[in-house]
């Protein structure tokens, strides 16, 4: 039995390394607006097939980034969801610093279009000469719209509603072609440049004349994966609708609900809420972050947003959750 065990936990590490395309988020800070020595302002990473997508970018985000050993190369697209400090104050230093490492690829910066002239103004004092391009796409975030796509995500703002104007994210991978079945090209001799045709829905046709169908040489892929970040925003129940079974949900937590006339007053959620909403909307695994400095024991926020989605985890520096 054991031995069975043993070669089943083998096969489905050999699965996720052969088949399965990297989707996953790295937590680089979940502090709120107050520092603190136990959290990094809000910033993290989505790794999706080895390109990385930045989403905010607060104080101290271009040091997490090395502490979780990501890839500055690999960074093209950068996304800020409103501009409260704790959200967007190392922008212009990690700016600087891909400047300083030689960089020439443009960078991509989406953000509320009422941030466009003060980030040129910024730009032009403290990054002047610059060896590459920053493309300011801005956002409505009034809209659920489609803001980035390319040929294996689509990524779309979402209406929350804060102090100021702001917007979520939600990531949706595009469906993947089927998986080849390998013993069934070895069976055929079907030759390597042929399997994209094959997973394209190309059938196969021997030598003999014998059609072997594109099911049969195939399996399918896995279902596309989302993830979404819901930042700074009061309990929203309406945003469900856009969130109906996401795979990931990163929800602001900033409060417990002994705190809610607060968090109403600030325009922020309770860890009762964002669990609420996980429930709302079937998530399959709830994130909460963005947490208070008042907190020294975040527990108290993830139990409480476990009584309403008990798959629930909270957020921590340099966490990579796989979606």
């Amino acid at each position: 039995m054991i031995f069975f065990i043993a070669h089943f936990f083998v096969y489905i590490c050999l699965y996720i390394i052969i088949y399965m395309e990297k989707f996953e988020v790295t937590i680089l800070g979940c502090g709120s607006a107050l520092p603190t020595t136990r959290h990094f302002a809000s910033a993290q990473v989505v790794n999706l097939r080895e390109k990385l997508y930045l989403i905010d970018c607060g104080e101290g985000c271009q040091l997490q980034f090395r502490r979780s050993r990501l890839n500055f190369s690999r960074l093209n697209h950068i996304f800020i969801s409103h501009l409260h400090g704790d959200h967007c104050f190392g922008l212009m230093g990690l700016i600087s610093t891909l400047g300083l490492l030689g960089r020439t690829a443009p960078m991509h910066l989406y953000a509320p279009h009422t941030f466009e002239e003060q980030f040129r103004t910024q730009m032009d004092f403290f990054c002047k000469g610059l060896s590459f391009d920053v493309e300011f796409h801005p956002i409505d975030t009034s809209k659920h719209d489609v803001i980035y796509e390319d040929r294996t995500v689509t990524v779309y703002s979402l209406p929350l509603r804060h102090r100021i104007e702001c917007c979520g994210f939600l990531f949706k991978e595009k469906p993947l072609l089927p998986h080849i079945r390998k013993d069934m090209i070895d069976f055929y001799h079907i030759p390597t440049y042929e399997i994209n045709n094959i997973k394209n829905g190309k059938d196969w046709v021997t030598e003999d004349g014998t059609i072997v169908p594109h099911h049969r040489l195939t399996f399918p892929a896995d279902a596309p994966r989302s993830y979404a970040y819901c930042s700074d925003t009061c309990y929203l129940p309406k945003l469900a609708e856009y969130l109906q079974n996401v795979d990931l949900l990163f929800h602001e937590a900033t409060f417990a609900h002994d705190n809610a006339a607060r968090a109403k007053e600030t325009f922020h959620t309770t860890a009762l809420e964002a669990g609420k909403m996980a429930a709302a909307c079937h998530a399959k695994q709830l994130c909460i972050g963005h947490f208070s400095a008042r907190y020294e024991d975040e527990n108290v926020l993830l139990r409480e947003a476990q009584k309403e989605f008990a798959n629930t985890i909270l957020a921590k520096e340099n966490l990579t959750i796989q979606v």
